[in-house]
């Protein structure tokens, strides 16, 4: 499954996997009454591949940036999904389903192609073989040219891209502040560990009639028995099991995520909680966690969508 910013095999290894949950993010959008046809857009932790935000070309976008902390994705994976996406598309394949990829969220209520999203004037431009030629181009090209369609920047956000509040300083490779139309995740957001800086990241690269898209999982990924037992691992054990490994999650709760973009001035237009049972009592959680709200505690997964807020409404 799709889950870290620093990641081995993973979902994106599926090109029905990466059409899947581009054409969920896209049907959101829409249905949140936001999707104007974004032309730069952006990913954070493609992992394996570049699937999705190939899909995001093949659906009209013209820049794509993909923003991970380790380069895992590869010239001869990326174009053998390339090419998988290229036919998926060719036939307006449906999305594929909970029935195939059960885990997958978010949920949708129709799965077929969304049409009314790509109309068939807007598929064959987005589909013409010069323009399927020029993206498979830059995906065999392995000099860097900041005209590409493509931009793959890693690392993204550490010590060589620091971002707070006020102050950017970009990563190589990075767009211009405020370029881009679209900001999307799946299943990542959970492994930063810096979500105040990476929230400022969005807030500064988005444009003023922007979007962001992110499906974060709050399960404990293995490393509990129960869904949410990583809430009950004290800090010395967390540090202990984590080591040195960049990837694993942040055990941040849904409330920090809306907080952080309250503090960056985004207005969430989608909230779409996954509920789960707790079988985790109060008592056993650690203490940085006996606070928690019982929406927290019972809140499995998150779809958030949200737009920069408006000057005047801040």
């Amino acid at each position: 499954m799709h889950e870290r910013l620093t990641r081995g095999p993973g979902g994106t290894d599926s090109a029905r996997y990466c059409y899947s949950v581009w054409l969920r993010h896209m049907v959101q959008a829409h249905r949140a009454g936001v999707w104007n046809d974004p032309t730069t857009i952006a990913e954070l932790g493609p992992g394996n591949s570049l699937g999705m935000g190939l899909a995001a070309l093949l659906t009209g976008a013209e820049r794509y940036f993909a923003f991970d902390v380790v380069e895992h994705a590869n010239n001869d994976r990326n174009l053998a999904i390339f090419d998988e996406l290229v036919a998926l598309f060719s036939d307006r394949a449906a999305i594929p389903d909970d029935s195939e990829f059960p885990a997958v969220k978010p949920y949708l209520d129709n799965y077929d192609f969304p049409h009314q999203l790509l109309p068939e004037p807007r598929l064959e431009q987005a589909l013409d073989p010069a323009r399927i030629a020029r993206i498979r181009r830059a995906l065999e090209s392995s000099e860097k040219d900041p005209a590409a369609p493509i931009q793959y920047v890693v690392p993204w956000l550490g010590t060589s891209a620091q971002v707070s509040p006020g102050r950017h300083q970009a990563p190589q490779g990075a767009p211009a502040l405020g370029s881009v139309d679209m900001i999307f995740s799946q299943a990542v957001m959970e492994h930063v560990d810096d979500l105040d800086s990476a929230y400022a990241a969005m807030r500064q690269w988005l444009a003023p009639n922007g979007f962001i898209s992110h499906q974060v999982d709050f399960k404990s990924h293995g490393t509990a028995k129960l869904w949410n037992g990583h809430w009950a691992i004290s800090k010395l054990e967390w540090r202990l099991m984590r080591g040195r490994r960049p990837s694993l999650i942040n055990r941040q709760p849904c409330s920090t995520h809306l907080r952080m973009l309250h503090k960056h001035t985004f207005k969430t237009l989608m909230e779409t909680r996954i509920h789960t049972p707790s079988e985790l009592s109060r008592s056993a959680l650690a203490a940085p966690f006996k606070a928690l709200s019982d929406e927290d505690l019972c809140t499995s997964g998150v779809y958030l969508l949200a737009v920069p807020q408006p000057a005047g409404q801040r």
